[in-house]
């Protein structure tokens, strides 16, 4: 257990991510209570001109190691000094207190974090945007290295990202940005829940009565979309929970919505998840494809029948294979797949093994994630019953798969990161040529307008010249969904009505 005690708790949040990063899974309490194996203790002074921090320890630490990089060695200078704040200038404020912050704790507890004191979800914007302004790679690279502590590998990582990203969002058309938007569709239902999993999804078996309504419910919503945003998205991303685990009818009559409201066909990317293998028939890959959808996945998480039924998926890696291969023999020429570092019990030779069946099916694209644990998955609210479950993650089995990747021809274009990650590392797409997803480097990024609809969906609208987003939220819960679908419009009214679109 944790304590963070502040005087002031504008940073708070700030200072509790990084924490959570050198001490994943530990609770936090904000008061000196018997038992803390750790408490920080944070002071700002009256004219918020000073920040005073003191980490007080009981836990069994290593004795202290001091910087390596002539960075942290400058920081560790002033190692006992308050630092100096400007309350309006947020970010440069969060900067200087995690950056004292990730040094005291290097120094306590002898290991440093791959991507330093980055907290944020999206690092590769901030290469991005310093890209745009006509710094150079090599600047970059060292403004991360040197700002944020980030190693040499994913600083440069960083850096061949975000100029990938540049190169996709140069050669798009014309209308992927400024006041256009691309369009989510969420289907909450999956064949089962997995272990590790906090997404909004309800097992589909429960909800094969109320599919109809749910799918009544979101083309209210959808209709107003279009009526409001202009019926041509750049992008069409059907995600959820698992699209696919629809019944075929439901899923070509939500395919057929969708293209009589939006014009799919005009879209540069059209996607639909079938993530499951369990889910995926003959007659709903027709569908897809009578549809004009363009990009599909097919997610195997990891090729190890061990590892699938621990985590709670139906199907077998033949399952995979075997989908894969339809899929391909029906014309699909963008497929993706998923991939997860740091399931329970999986070791690095069951990541190779994974990584050498992948390498024989030769997908389009490859995402890579590391293990995230959110509050709401069953490996942390019953963690008791997973205590014995061993979940490895390192660097050396994540430069594996990323080695494989490339071997395939696929080069990393997209990149973004999660709380409570197994060894605070990433989750990184990787594409061949021409197969990047159009749609995950516009959302990830924040180059343009996301609007979200169905249950657990966020629409995030971005402010033309004004480098800024607003957000507003479905409910998560599919039956509040359904019965508040008025609420829901009205919600996404307030928002249009305060930044309109200028095309309807």
């Amino acid at each position: 257990m944790i304590g963070i005690i502040l005087n002031d708790n504008a940073y708070e949040q700030d200072i509790r991510e990084l924490l959570m990063a050198f001490f994943p899974g530990r609770s936090f309490v904000h008061e000196m209570l018997p038992g803390l194996e750790l408490c920080l203790i944070g002071e700002v002074d009256e004219n918020r001109e000073w920040f005073r921090m003191q980490v007080v320890f009981w836990g069994d630490y290593s004795p202290l190691v001091w910087g390596t990089s002539p960075a942290e060695r400058q920081e560790l200078d002033h190692f006992d000094e308050p630092i100096r704040v400007d309350y309006d200038n947020r970010t440069e404020t969060k900067n200087k207190i995690k950056r004292r912050l990730y040094v005291t704790l290097k120094a306590l507890t002898g290991r440093g974090l791959p991507w330093g004191s980055l907290t944020g979800i999206r690092p590769a914007k901030i290469a991005l945007t310093m890209l745009g302004q006509g710094i150079g790679q090599k600047a970059v690279c060292d403004y991360m290295k040197e700002t944020y502590f980030a190693s040499d590998s994913k600083a440069k990582l960083c850096v061949e990202i975000a100029s990938r990203e540049r190169e996709l969002l140069s050669q798009l058309p014309k209308g992927c940005g400024g006041d256009s938007y691309s369009l989510y569709v969420g289907i909450p239902f999956c064949p089962t829940t997995c272990l590790y999993c906090s997404f909004t999804s309800y097992p589909i078996e429960k909800w094969q009565g109320r599919v109809d309504e749910y799918l009544d419910a979101l083309f209210m919503e959808l209709e107003y979309v279009a009526g409001q945003a202009g019926k041509h998205p750049s992008s069409v991303y059907v995600g959820g929970g698992t699209p696919t685990s629809l019944p075929a009818n439901a899923l070509e009559r939500l395919l057929e919505k969708l293209t009589d409201t939006f014009g799919c066909a005009g879209a540069a990317e059209f996607t639909v998840e079938a993530g499951r293998p369990d889910s995926i028939t003959e007659e709903k890959l027709e569908v897809l494809k009578k549809y004009g959808v363009t990009r599909i996945s097919i997610n195997p998480q990891t090729m190890n029948q061990k590892t699938l039924d621990l985590i709670g998926r139906r199907h077998t890696v033949e399952d995979v294979r075997d989908r894969f291969l339809t899929a391909r023999g029906m014309g699909f020429d963008n497929i993706n797949m998923d991939l997860i570092v740091g399931l329970p019990q999986e070791e690095e030779d069951d990541v190779q093994r994974t990584m050498e069946e992948i390498k024989a099916l030769g997908p389009d694209s490859l995402t890579i994630h590391s293990l995230a644990i959110k509050r709401a998955a069953r490996l942390n609210t019953m963690r008791e019953a997973y205590k014995d479950y061993k979940i490895t993650g390192t660097q050396e089995i994540i430069d594996m798969a990323a080695r494989y990747a490339r071997e395939m021809g696929l080069d990393p274009y997209y990149l973004y990161r999660q709380k409570n990650m197994a060894g605070n590392f990433e989750n990184v797409g990787y594409a061949r040529p021409g197969k990047a997803c159009i749609y995950n480097v516009l959302m990830m990024e924040e180059q343009q307008t996301i609007i979200g609809c169905g249950a657990g969906t966020t629409t995030k609208r971005v402010i033309p010249g004004e480098n800024r987003v607003e957000r507003v939220e479905t409910v998560k819960n599919v039956e509040q969904y359904i019965g508040r679908i008025g609420e829901m419009i009205e919600r996404k009214r307030e928002l249009f009505f305060a930044f309109p679109f200028s095309a309807t």
